[in-house]
């Protein structure tokens, strides 16, 4: 495997964990943020609910035991020893029939609040572990000073007490959770001697929520997620139509124009990147046609002087002028080859890569360059066949040129490269990036004396960028330069 390949690898590996944490498209961001936000506001929600169900079902008990504490204390209080006695033995019984009681006296009225007392509606809740505190004080508040009240945990479960009923609000869950019950005994001291002992039954940590509450808000994420997802989907769209476009600028010949679609921002910047492409490709066409059209009105005067050169009688000056004349040929006709390769509108193709690098090497070995082919492409690569044709034909006509021989090097393994090595002098460093400028060559080995225009690489270079690669030079180890054709399988 390549150095770029492994690295690539490496930075597949590393960054899977981060795949499998967290999504890596803005699509997929927005999606899982959002449902994570509503998904917090859905737990705080059902906390809050829990809380204040539990705050109510305990305020209600509370008062309802109350209620029936008092009552029932009220009627026996004006009972003699005996008669409440009968009474509440006849109470405690499992089963038994409420015995006749008179009905309490009339409770005296509340006193009226004053200007600073706080209304009732906006005093503080009782919490779970204020039972016994509130039920006492609200007990001894209904009862008046004269009776005695406590609250205490029950500790003989056998001993005889008057049961008080459940509230039906607290009974599904007495019934769900009877392991957790707790039981209280009250013990109610009358005035003039004598006490009376309730049993409470409740269940701590508060009530159930209802059965269809979860349903509820399972219906209502599916559809805040169903409404995120469109929500979401609606704006990362055209900004995968504009990736998209921006990808392939460069390497089509004129690119559609993108859809100006979704919100008002998209749209503008839909519409800048659209005006952006026009300018550019306006300039790009201007600037064609013009060194096209000086390229190709260079070959008359180019022919005339042909002529005159050949009517020299010196022949040491008129081989000199006929090498000039020969360069400057050149230079126009790859001038005009590179601006037809612009505007080329071949379409791209399935290409056979193994067979067409065989081919070069052929054709290459029948001019008696030494040209040799190693690897495979694992599946043909979808270009444009002569376009990438000509990358490598100048590719390796360099390498047989200025290093007597090319290496073909064939990777494929998430991407196809294609390495075309010699084992010529090399490039200085500080001159591999500048020889892909047009016209540009060197002033050692690679000279006017070898041959050459100046335009291979920067055409060649063209066609990797036209097909979304990228083409690189570096200096070997042991010597030679070695260039390297990297193609991504789309």
């Amino acid at each position: 495997m390549s150095s770029a390949s492994a690295s690539r690898a490496s930075e597949a590996g590393g960054a899977a964990p981060r795949l499998r944490l967290w999504p890596q498209s803005l699509f997929g961001r927005l999606l899982a943020a959002s449902v994570v936000a509503v998904l917090l506001a859905q737990a705080a929600d059902l906390v809050l609910i829990a809380q204040e169900r539990e705050h109510f079902v305990l305020q209600s008990s509370v008062r309802e035991w109350t209620r029936r504490i008092a009552e029932t204390t009220l009627m026996l209080e004006p009972l003699g020893a005996g008669e409440r006695a009968a009474a509440i033995e006849q109470l405690s019984a499992p089963g038994g029939t409420r015995p006749f009681l008179p009905p309490p006296p009339e409770a005296a009225p509340h006193p009226p609040r004053g200007p600073l007392d706080p209304p009732r509606a906006f005093m503080r809740a009782p919490l779970l572990s204020d039972f016994e505190q509130t039920l006492k004080a609200q007990l001894q508040a209904a009862l008046g000073a004269g009776f005695g009240v406590s609250v205490d945990r029950t500790l003989d479960a056998s001993r005889p007490v008057i049961p008080l009923p459940v509230p039906f609000y607290e009974a599904r869950e007495l019934a769900a959770r009877q392991g957790r019950a707790q039981r209280y005994d009250v013990t109610v001291r009358f005035p003039e001697g004598g006490t009376a002992v309730y049993r409470i039954v409740r269940v701590p940590g508060g009530a159930l929520l209802p059965r269809n509450l979860l349903v509820n808000l399972t219906v209502l994420l599916a559809i805040l997620v169903i409404a995120l997802y469109a929500v979401a989907r609606n704006i990362t769209r055209p900004l995968s139509a504009l990736a998209r476009a921006a990808d392939s600028a460069g390497r089509e010949a004129r690119p559609a124009k993108l859809p100006e679609r979704g919100a008002r921002e998209l749209r503008r910047a839909a519409r800048a990147f659209n005006t952006m492409q026009d300018r550019l490709y306006r300039y790009l066409d201007s600037r064609s046609r013009v060194l096209a059209a000086m390229s190709h009105d260079l070959k008359t005067p180019l022919t005339r002087l042909r002529l005159q050169v050949e009517s020299i009688g010196d022949a040491a000056l008129q081989e000199r002028m006929v090498k000039e004349l020969t360069e400057m040929e050149g230079m126009v006709r790859e001038a005009l080859a590179l601006f037809r390769g612009q505007d080329d509108s071949e379409p791209a193709a399935p290409i056979d890569v193994n067979a067409l690098l065989a081919s070069l090497a052929a054709q290459f070995g029948e001019s008696g360059a030494s040209v040799s082919l190693t690897g495979r492409a694992l599946a043909p690569f979808t270009g444009k066949a002569r376009a990438l044709k000509r990358c490598l034909t100048n590719l390796v006509s360099n390498a047989v040129k200025f290093g007597g021989g090319a290496q073909l090097c064939v990777e494929d393994d998430g991407e196809l490269v294609v390495r075309v090595r010699d084992e010529g002098p090399g490039i200085p460093p500080a001159e591999l990036e500048r020889v892909f400028e047009p016209f540009y060559r060197l002033e050692s080995s690679r000279n006017r004396d070898s041959g050459g225009t100046g335009l291979g690489l920067t055409i060649a270079r063209d066609i990797a960028q036209a097909h979304g690669g990228t083409l690189t030079l570096v200096n070997r180890p042991g010597g030679g330069l070695e260039a390297q054709l990297s193609l991504p399988r789309r």
